[in-house]
């Protein structure tokens, strides 16, 4: 068991724990035995007879994200089962909902009146039920996807074929832990712009004002960012928003502060060791052959993407692919696509760094209290990284060397931890090889599971990917 696994019982078995005492208590005011609240399953069953809903409700919260707007239901219900209805009541049970119920058990005064489903509702106009339920339901959704999960969709093929072009997925942000919200004053459930803005203007309408920034801190996690982990984060080098309001990117990690970092003819080498390879990684081949290749034929390989030339086609595919391609009989040869010279825009500077996507570095990534000496190849390497990202003020760089507040800084030392994160289409992604290092602060979470997977391709009838609804992310 690893020391994050630790972590992680220390968190929830007091959690548990508390919540029990608080069932327990609210059992004994609505005359159930006490000690059910300490029993899984028995506890919900409980729980959903004293609010009078039936028990075969329990399996709704085995269904995953059903699960976590059930409970909100029942957690609601059972506030009404103990005579509270009000709106920041019921925010109250379902942001800190241990806490909350230790206080309804404990509270004297909080008794029990009956199943929620048999009392008479508080008679309220139209205008006040749907005034009350539109507010509850985006401060509810607004606190669970700032704390717990929030969804995203893929845009790009970046990530192929591990994640696909339409896949629509949750990511956690309980596991690194969440960030407090730095850019407080925001439409809620927006990011960059109004919905539907673009149409009215190019560029949309801001869903923020910047002239208010907070100092931003990040929750207690469960665990912290690791090799393969498939990760979402603002996108750095975007400084025209805030850090928190920066485009969502989604990668793999390959590296962490500390890591020594090399690519070697495609191969990620980590601390002089192989990295394990994602499962589905890509690549860009080259399928040489004199004839037409029927669409069919890359339909039936899944190949998605690819594009015929003069005597060869590109393609973008698995290694065992390529070479179940290459045993075909008009196809007459199969070549991997790398890049042998520099490449330009590769990160930090590509013509000092002679490396490109394909044979890349040693270079080391950053850590929080690690100490550079300043020379001319760290100033290159670190020096935008100590400008742009470590929340100094007046930095310059010129001439191969770094200056603050207009005096020359000899050596450094983070005040952050930083991540190198690759797509698994190796070929096709825009990642720390040409950008640079991910900052600790701009983790948004991990990728957690597929919940729904559209094919933009797909006929009618073949738009939704069946087979990829409610995949684990590795």
């Amino acid at each position: 068991m690893e020391l994050t696994d630790y972590a992680q019982l220390l968190i929830a078995i007091p959690v548990w724990f508390l919540a029990s005492i608080g069932y327990y208590l609210l059992f004994n005011k609505a005359g159930e035995d006490g000690w059910k609240g300490f029993v899984p399953i028995l506890n919900y069953l409980t729980h959903l007879k004293i609010i009078g809903r039936p028990w075969w409700w329990i399996f709704y919260l085995f269904i995953p994200i059903i699960n976590v707007f059930v409970f909100a239901g029942m957690l609601i219900e059972l506030l009404r089962s103990f005579g509270k209805s009000k709106i920041y009541e019921q925010f109250l049970i379902v942001a800190v909902g241990t806490f909350y119920m230790l206080y309804l058990g404990l509270a004297k005064k909080v008794q029990y009146v009956g199943k929620a489903t048999e009392l008479p509702k508080e008679q309220k106009s139209t205008s006040k039920e749907w005034a009350e339920a539109i507010v509850f339901a985006v401060v509810a959704a607004t606190f669970i996807r700032w704390l717990f999960l929030e969804a995203f969709t893929i845009p790009t093929p970046s990530m192929e074929k591990s994640l696909l072009v339409g896949d629509f997925l949750f990511v956690s942000k309980f596991h690194y832990g969440a960030r407090t919200p730095a850019t407080p004053i925001q439409v809620p459930l927006t990011h960059q712009k109004i919905w539907l803005t673009d149409r009215i203007t190019s560029d949309g309408v801001s869903s923020y004002v910047d002239w208010i920034q907070l100092p931003q801190y990040r929750l207690p996690g469960f665990t912290s960012v690791k090799k393969n982990d498939v990760v979402v984060f603002n996108y750095p080098p975007e400084f025209e928003h805030p850090v928190d309001l920066k485009t969502n990117y989604i990668k793999r990690c390959v590296a962490t502060p500390g890591d020594i970092l090399k690519i070697t003819e495609t191969q990620v080498m980590v601390n002089d060791q192989p990295l394990d390879n994602p499962p589905k990684m890509q690549f860009k081949y080259y399928l040489l052959t004199e004839e037409r290749i029927n669409e069919r034929v890359f339909e039936r390989y899944d190949v998605t993407d690819y594009r015929q030339w003069q005597g060869y086609y590109t393609v973008d595919t698995t290694p065992e692919v390529a070479s179940e391609l290459e045993a075909l009989p008009f196809i007459r040869e199969v070549r991997l696509m790398t890049t042998e010279s520099a490449e330009q825009g590769i990160y930090p500077d590509f013509q000092a760094f002679p490396w490109n996507r394909d044979a890349y570095g040693p270079i080391q990534i950053p850590g929080k209290g690690w100490t550079i000496t300043l020379n001319e190849e760290n100033v290159k390497k670190y020096g935008s990284v100590i400008r742009d990202y470590e929340w100094n003020d007046d930095v310059e760089i010129r001439e191969g060397k770094l200056f603050m507040g207009g005096q020359e800084i000899q050596e450094y030392t983070f005040k952050q931890n930083y991540y190198f994160m690759m797509g698994d289409n190796r070929h096709n992604s825009e990642d720390s090889r040409f950008w640079g290092f991910v900052p600790e602060d701009h983790i948004v979470g991990k990728a957690f599971f597929i919940w729904l997977s559209l094919d933009p391709n797909g006929t009618f009838l073949g738009k939704i990917r069946w087979s990829r609804f409610f995949n684990l992310i590795r």
